[in-house]
């Protein structure tokens, strides 16, 4: 994120028309993660989330604090992270996962890959709503 994160970005946002717009593309990642944390995780987890990843609290801090062991500790945090890290790539119409095409901009192009189509055990083509989702 860097160390200043007051910076206004003068974007594309348009096809052909060149339409541009500004945009604090580093608040808008923050205020999107703290808020979907929020809203994803219960009371215990958002908690957990703030004194780890956004106070920066070691897991000595931690434990001490919620009055855990550590591997309760480490079992919660890797919850919230496997929860989280699913919810954020999922997330439309902008992902925050991965961070490179949520700072890339909002260009309505389409896009150069195929669509992933996914086959069971024959190479037949297994339908959208039947399609796992990890």
């Amino acid at each position: 994120m860097g160390t200043q994160t007051g910076s206004v970005a003068w974007e594309i946002c348009g096809s052909q028309d060149g339409y541009r717009m500004y945009s604090r593309k580093r608040e808008e990642f923050i205020a999107d993660f703290c808020l979907i944390s929020q809203r994803t995780l219960d009371d215990f987890g958002y908690k957990l989330l703030r004194y780890h990843y956004l106070l920066g609290g070691d897991y000595h801090l931690c434990c001490q604090h919620f009055k855990m062991d550590r591997g309760t500790y480490f079992h919660s945090i890797y919850r919230i992270e496997n929860r989280l890290g699913r919810i954020f790539a999922e997330v439309r119409p902008y992902p925050l996962y991965p961070i490179d095409e949520y700072f890339g901009g909002t260009t309505q192009r389409e896009s150069r890959r195929r669509p992933a189509t996914e086959t069971d055990l024959f190479g037949r083509e297994v339908p959208e709503e039947l399609r796992l989702s990890a």
